[in-house]
C-alpha cells in the first residue's frame, strides 16, 4: 500500500510525467509486492524559484532532479528497499531518460494502524 508523492521542476510533457509514473509503479511491484491495482501516486511540479537541489553526498545533480517521497507500511526490509531504488532509478533512466544522479527516493515506513484508505476505517490495523 505505498502512497506515493513526486516532485519535480514545471515543464515536463504528460508523456514525461506519465513515464514516471509507470516506471515507479513496475519498480515497486518488481521489488516491493506490491499488488496489482496498488496504484497511488501524485506528481507536483514546481517552478524554478521553488525548486531547490544541491550536490551534496558527492552527487551532481541536475535541474531535472526528481524527488519520490514514499510512505509504505513498516514491513519492508532494507534489502527490498535497496533493491528499489536501484530498479527505480534504472526503470526512470531507460525511459523517460532521467540520470540515475537525478533520482532522489526517500522511503517512509509507518504501522499499518496508521493507514485509513477510506470510510474514516484503520483497515489494516
Amino acid at each position: 500500500m505505498p502512497l506515493v508523492h513526486i516532485s519535480l521542476r514545471a515543464g515536463k510533457p504528460e508523456a514525461y510525467r506519465r513515464a514516471i509514473f509507470d516506471g515507479l509503479y513496475r519498480a515497486m511491484r518488481e521489488t516491493l509486492n506490491v499488488p496489482e491495482g496498488d496504484h497511488f501516486m501524485t506528481i507536483s511540479e514546481h517552478d524554478a524559484a521553488n525548486f531547490h537541489y544541491g550536490n551534496g553526498y558527492g552527487i551532481a545533480r541536475s535541474a531535472d532532479v526528481v524527488y519520490i517521497h514514499i510512505t509504505v507500511f513498516n514491513t519492508r526490509t532494507a534489502e527490498q528497499k535497496q533493491a528499489l531504488f536501484r530498479r527505480t532509478a534504472e526503470l526512470l533512466s531507460e525511459n523517460p531518460g532521467i540520470r540515475p544522479e537525478d533520482v532522489f527516493i526517500v522511503v517512509l515506513d509507518a504501522p499499518k494502524e496508521n493507514w485509513s484508505v477510506g470510510h474514516g476505517l484503520a483497515q489494516f490495523a
